[in-house]
């Protein structure tokens, strides 16, 4: 006989959240401001949380449901912040855009910027997100690690490969 749940609730035994609980985190997430696009990815990150907690042998939370919505509010929470971080540095990289098509250097500039884009593309998540921080968002190191909430160090390290990348990528392209 078919189920008259969605597919996404249905339990295969190793789910660690019932369907009353995945319904919940969904509305959680919804009520949040999370686009509908982006509540299954959303349900699938406190499932992963929760069995990474299990897995790292913490007691499991008393009421799971509530853990859970916990985790759900703090995800939406962390979906604004990422989307107005993204929102400002496009606002940032219009103005570089918009300057950049004003100011001398015509053609070598704009194939410069293009390869530098390419290049930005081809880098590891980590190292774009600092490049991108440092020299479009025109922050420096300390802040740079307040937004991404990590290490002074890991910031410092990420930029100087980075950096070594983008250089070594445009001189291998002959483009510096």
């Amino acid at each position: 006989m078919p189920s008259s749940r969605p597919a996404e609730d249905a339990e295969d035994g190793d789910d660690p959240l019932d369907a009353a609980q995945a319904r919940r985190v969904r509305a959680v997430l919804a009520l949040g401001g999370v686009p509908q696009a982006d509540l299954q990815d959303g349900l699938q990150q406190v499932r992963l949380r929760l069995l990474e907690r299990r897995a790292s042998g913490k007691d499991e939370p008393r009421e799971v449901g509530a853990w859970a919505a916990v985790v759900a509010s703090n995800l939406a929470a962390d979906w604004h912040r990422t989307r107005q971080r993204q929102e400002r540095t496009g606002a940032r990289l219009t103005a570089l855009k918009v300057w950049s098509e004003t100011s001398e250097g015509g053609q070598e500039a704009r194939l410069l910027a293009l390869a530098v884009a390419d290049g930005l593309d081809d880098l590891p998540e980590a190292q774009r997100q600092v490049l991108v921080l440092r020299f479009y968002a025109d922050l420096s190191v300390p802040q740079m690690a307040a937004e991404l909430g990590i290490p002074l160090g890991t910031v410092k390290s990420r930029l100087h490969a980075a950096v070594k990348a983008m250089r070594d990528r445009l001189r291998t392209n002959e483009v510096v």
